[in-house]
C-alpha cells in the first residue's frame, strides 16, 4: 500500500474531493434543470448592464441608470466587481459565459466544503455523504448572482479559523484582505465578520463558564486573536466606492419590515418545500450537533450552530450559509457516533455493520488521501463547458432564458423600444427587459428593492393587485403600454378596462395598449384622439395628458451595446422577488419554481 501511495499512477486518478467539485455540475445537469437553473432569476441581466456601463464609463454608478420611475435617484451598485467580471465574460460568451464562471464558484465551494467536512470527521465516505447533503441543500439558492462568491467566503473563512484553532493564528490577518475582496463583490461581507464573533463569543464564553480559572484566563487570551481580525475585517469593509454609506445602506435594508413582509427570500423556511428533504435533516442534525459541541466544550460550534440554524428557519434566504455551517459540526457528530456502535452493547448486526462502513472508509481513505493532480474533475469540467458551446447543444446545457417564464416572444409585439413608450411590468420581468432592450428603453420597476424603497414598492404591489388607486398610479408616471403574464391578477383588470386594449397576447405574456397609443410602420404614436387615462376602478381621468418617452441618457447613460442583439443569448426562468399579494400562492413555492429549489442567502 506504501508503494501505491507514491505511484505516479495514483496521482491521476480520481479522488473524492474531485467527486465533491463535481457535485454541482451532477446536481445542476444531472437531477435538476440545467443552465436554466443558474438563469433563474432576472436579476443577472441587470448586473451585466451594470457590468458593461461601469467598463464603458470607468467608474462605478453613484445614481439609477435602469429606470424611468426613478431616473437619478440614489442607487448603491454594491456588487460592482462581480457585474464587471461577469460583464466581461457575457462579452466573450454570452450567458453560457456566465453560467460557467458561475459554476466554477459553486465547484470550488463545494471542493472546499468536503475538505473542511473531512477535517472534522475521520471517516471520508460519511464526510462526502455529509457534503452531498449540504450541497443539495443550498443548491435552491444556485443561481448566477454575486451571492455565490458569499458562499465561496464563508468555506473560506471557516477554513482558516480551523486552522486557527489549531494554533496558525497569524492566518486570520488573510481575513481583512479577503474582506476587501468580499465587499465589493456582494453584499454579504458581514457574515465574515459575524463568524470571527461566534469564535470570539465562543472562548469569553468559556471564560466565564470555566471552574479552572488557569484554563478560563487562556480562553480570554485565545479570544483577543479573533476580536482583532473581526476589527480588521470591519475597517478592511470600508475599502469600497461608497464607504461607509454602504455599511448605513446595507443596515437600514435588513431592518426595513416592509421586506421581510413582502420579498420572497426573507420569508420563513418551508419544510413542506421538495428542498427540504436535503436541508431538513441537515438542520436536525444541526441542532443535535450543536448539543454535542456544548458538551464537547467547543462552545465557538455551539454559537455558529445556533444562530444559523435560527437565521436559516427565520429566513429562507439563509438556508445555504446554515448548511455550510452545519455539515462539518454534523460530521463530527456522526463520526463519534459511529465509533460508540461499534463498541456498544446492541444487536450484532449493528455492531456489525458500523465496523464494515469503518474499515470500508478507512481501506477507502488509504487511497484517497495522498494528493491528486485533479486532472479527472478538471476535464469533467471543461467537457461540460464545451457541451454549452455547441452549435446545438443538449437541452440543459443551453444557456437561454426560458420563453415559458419570460416575455421573449412579446418583445415584438413592443415595436422599437425608443419609441415603444413608457412600459409598466412586474420587477422580474422588468430586469428581463434591461438584460435584452438596455440602453433603449427603461423600466417601470426592476429587482433593486432596496433602490425603490417602500413607499415606491407599495405603489408597485398596489397596482399589480388592483387596489384602490392602481389606475392614478399608472397615469401619474404615464404609462403607455401594460407587459404582463397572462394569469396576473392585473391583467384582468385591465381587460375589462375602456381605457386599455390587449395588442398581443401569446399564452404566456400579454401586450395592453392605452387606447390611442398605435404601431405603424414599427413606430409607435398617440392619436389626437386619446382618451383620459383610467381604470375600471373609476380612477379619476387625467388631465393635461401629454405625449411621454423614454428619458433622454443622462450624463451616467452611455450608450451600451446591446449584445442580444449581435448574440443569441440564452437564459433561465426566474423569480418575482417581491410577493404580489400577501395571499399569493406562489409564496409556497419559493422563486416560483417547480423543481427542488428555494431561495437562500443575501
Amino acid at each position: 500500500m506504501a508503494n501505491a501511495n507514491h505511484s505516479p499512477l495514483l496521482r491521476l486518478l480520481p479522488s473524492l474531493t474531485d467527486a465533491a467539485f463535481l457535485l454541482p455540475v451532477i446536481i445542476i445537469y444531472g437531477r435538476l434543470q440545467g443552465a436554466k437553473l443558474l438563469l433563474g432569476d432576472g436579476d443577472t441581466g441587470w448586473h451585466i448592464r451594470t457590468g458593461e456601463w461601469i467598463l464603458a464609463n470607468g467608474r462605478v454608478p453613484q445614481h439609477d441608470i435602469f429606470s424611468y420611475t426613478k431616473e437619478g435617484a440614489p442607487w448603491f451598485a454594491w456588487e460592482w466587481l462581480w457585474d464587471v467580471l461577469f460583464a466581461r465574460l457575457h462579452q466573450w460568451g454570452g450567458l453560457a459565459a456566465v453560467v460557467l464562471g458561475s459554476l466554477l464558484v459553486l465547484c470550488f465551494a463545494s471542493a472546499l466544503l468536503y475538505r473542511l467536512v473531512r477535517r472534522h470527521c475521520s471517516n471520508d465516505l460519511l464526510a462526502f455523504v455529509i457534503t452531498a447533503m449540504a450541497a443539495a441543500g443550498s443548491s435552491p439558492h444556485w443561481l448566477a448572482r454575486p451571492h455565490l462568491f458569499t458562499l465561496l467566503f464563508v468555506v473560506l473563512f471557516l477554513h482558516i479559523l480551523e486552522r486557527v484553532q489549531e494554533g496558525r493564528t497569524r492566518l486570520l490577518w488573510l481575513l481583512p484582505a479577503l474582506t476587501v475582496l468580499w465587499v465589493n463583490l456582494h453584499g454579504g461581507f458581514f457574515v465574515g465578520i459575524f463568524l470571527l464573533g461566534c469564535y470570539a463569543g465562543g472562548r469569553i464564553f468559556a471564560w466565564l463558564v470555566d471552574p479552572d480559572r488557569a484554563a478560563a484566563q487562556h480562553a480570554l487570551r485565545d479570544a483577543r486573536p479573533y476580536v482583532y481580525a473581526a476589527s480588521g475585517c470591519l475597517a478592511a469593509s470600508f475599502l469600497n466606492p461608497y464607504s461607509y454609506h454602504l455599511h448605513l445602506h446595507i443596515w437600514n435594508y435588513l431592518r426595513d419590515p416592509f421586506l421581510f413582509k413582502h420579498v420572497q427570500e426573507f420569508q420563513p423556511t418551508s419544510f413542506q418545500h421538495p428542498g427540504a428533504y436535503y436541508y431538513g435533516p441537515v438542520l436536525l442534525l444541526g441542532v443535535l450537533a450543536a448539543a454535542w459541541s456544548a458538551r464537547e466544550r467547543r462552545f465557538e460550534q455551539t454559537l455558529l450552530l445556533s444562530a444559523w440554524i435560527w437565521l436559516g428557519l427565520y429566513a429562507v434566504r439563509n438556508v445555504p450559509i446554515a448548511m455550510l455551517v452545519c455539515a462539518p459540526a454534523v460530521a463530527r457528530m456522526l463520526d463519534s457516533w459511529l465509533s460508540w456502535l461499534k463498541q456498544a452493547q446492541l444487536a450484532d448486526w449493528w455492531n456489525r455493520a458500523a465496523a464494515a462502513f469503518q474499515e470500508l472508509s478507512a481501506e477507502f481513505a488509504a487511497l484517497d488521501r495522498p494528493w491528486r493532480l485533479h486532472l479527472a474533475s478538471a476535464v469533467a469540467f471543461l467537457a461540460a463547458a464545451f457541451l454549452h458551446f455547441l452549435p446545438a447543444p443538449p437541452e440543459k446545457f443551453i444557456a437561454r432564458y426560458d420563453p415559458k417564464r419570460y416575455p421573449e416572444k412579446a418583445l415584438t409585439a413592443l415595436g422599437e423600444p425608443a419609441q415603444a413608450g413608457r412600459i409598466f411590468t412586474h420587477d422580474e420581468w422588468g430586469d428581463y427587459l434591461i438584460y435584452k432592450l438596455y440602453p433603449r428603453l427603461r423600466v417601470f420597476v426592476d429587482g433593486r428593492s432596496d433602490m425603490y424603497g417602500e413607499a415606491f414598492n407599495r405603489q408597485f404591489l398596489n397596482v399589480m393587485n388592483v387596489k384602490p388607486g392602481w389606475g392614478e398610479t399608472l397615469a401619474r408616471h404615464h404609462v403607455d403600454t401594460v407587459l404582463l403574464p397572462v394569469d396576473s391578477p392585473l391583467t384582468g383588470a385591465l381587460k375589462e378596462s375602456t381605457v386599455w386594449r390587449v395588442a398581443y397576447d401569446d399564452g404566456t405574456a400579454i401586450v395592453f395598449r392605452r387606447n390611442g397609443f398605435q404601431l405603424e410602420n414599427g413606430l409607435a404614436y398617440k392619436t389626437a384622439t386619446a382618451g383620459p387615462l383610467q381604470s375600471s376602478n373609476a380612477a379619476g381621468p387625467e388631465s393635461g395628458r401629454q405625449e411621454c418617452r423614454p428619458p433622454a441618457p443622462r450624463g451616467e447613460q452611455v450608450s451600451v451595446s446591446s449584445h442580444s442583439e449581435d448574440r443569441e443569448d440564452h437564459g433561465g426562468r426566474a423569480a418575482a422577488r417581491i410577493n404580489s399579494s400577501n395571499r399569493d400562492p406562489r409564496i409556497t413555492n419559493l422563486n416560483r419554481r417547480s423543481e427542488s429549489t428555494c431561495c437562500g442567502t443575501f
